[in-house]
């Protein structure tokens, strides 16, 4: 069993924009040339510092200086929405904690565990489905081989799933370190890895965790997530080249957001652009219910609409598959067109 000790420190460029991130509700605003009196229905204070605002300077970058409904904006901002209680909304949405089998694994579907590998974003999604989620007490991060030897007596997962936080948040050392030590569990098939990171901050994409994933002896998959085609650079596209060019399967998952994404012409813009760097379109998650997030739930019957839309004018495999998570279900449960 390798050891998973710290690795010897080494400050990555990406490591600064990282703790360079804004956390501050009005240095994000002043750089968008905005004020809190343009924001509609305002900003909440007791929001920020329950669920801290954290963006990237790059993302930043992204968004519309003057317009208070940028759709990048719109999922960062702490907004006075977050404080209402809303009926069904709640801190645990998909009963992540009803999954957990050891420190940091959870396992929901057949032939795949999930590991916690971090509580750490480069970003604050304030729809994010565990903003309330308990990482110090669930995450793998103190107690790396107790995590591995509860993989090792679970011969039927195949799959290896990182999630968090975002696992690319790890320096590049702990994740080899991690790697190699799930390449010695002689049943696991695949690495799938899940992060907003390469998103928002591209620089996050080094050659050596390129190297990494292309030199594992498990299938690697990347699954970014990019809710809206302004997220599609040209920057995001040469960093998810490095993977792609090393034999690394890229797709994307994103959710539908009310003000965001949900009209057909952004979603198949959104599948365009990411065709366009070599991402396929994965899954169009509905929205979880988490607490705090129910202003970007959309009506009921919209979501089908949405799907019929883009079939009528997408090639199939432009068709992000529309589901949604429901606890104690062994699969997403598909949402049919009207």
């Amino acid at each position: 069993m390798i050891t998973l000790s710290p690795p010897t420190l080494e400050i990555h460029p990406w490591q600064r924009e990282l703790a360079a991130a804004i956390t501050d509700v009005n240095e994000l605003l002043s750089l968008l040339e905005l004020e809190e009196g343009d924001v509609v229905g305002g900003v909440s204070p007791a929001a920020a510092r329950e669920f801290r605002l954290r963006v990237p300077r790059y993302f930043a970058g992204l968004m519309r200086p003057g317009d208070p409904d940028d759709p990048l904006l719109a999922q960062v901002l702490p907004r006075a929405a977050e404080d209402h209680v809303v009926e069904g909304y709640v801190e645990d949405p998909v009963a992540d904690l009803a999954a957990a089998c050891a420190y940091g694994i959870l396992q929901k579907y057949r032939g795949r565990a999930l590991m916690i590998t971090t509580g750490a974003c480069a970003v604050h999604c304030r729809y994010c489905f565990r903003r309330h989620f308990p990482y110090a007490e669930q995450s793998v991060l103190p107690h790396w081989q107790a995590a591995l030897q509860a993989l090792h007596k679970l011969p039927d997962i195949t799959e290896l799933i990182l999630s968090g936080g975002d696992p690319l948040s790890l320096a590049d050392g702990r994740l080899s370190r991690l790697v190699t030590a799930a390449e010695e569990i002689p049943h696991l098939r695949r690495l799938r890895i899940h992060t907003r990171l390469p998103v928002v901050l591209p620089a996050r994409i080094t050659h050596k965790l390129a190297d990494l994933l292309s030199h594992s002896r498990l299938q690697t998959v990347v699954v970014i997530h990019a809710n809206h085609p302004n997220e599609i650079t040209a920057s995001l596209g040469q960093a998810l080249g490095e993977l792609r060019s090393r034999g690394t399967s890229l797709l994307n998952q994103a959710v539908l957001l009310k003000s965001v994404n949900d009209d057909a012409d952004t979603l198949a813009e959104l599948s365009e652009s990411l065709f366009g760097i070599g991402v396929l379109p994965y899954y169009l998650h509905l929205l979880d219910p988490v607490a705090g997030a129910a202003h970007f739930d959309v009506p009921v019957d919209r979501p089908q609409r949405l799907l019929e839309q883009l079939r009528s004018r997408l090639p199939g495999y432009l068709v992000p598959q529309l589901v949604r998570e429901l606890a104690g279900q062994p699969f997403k449960v598909p949402i049919s067109p009207l």
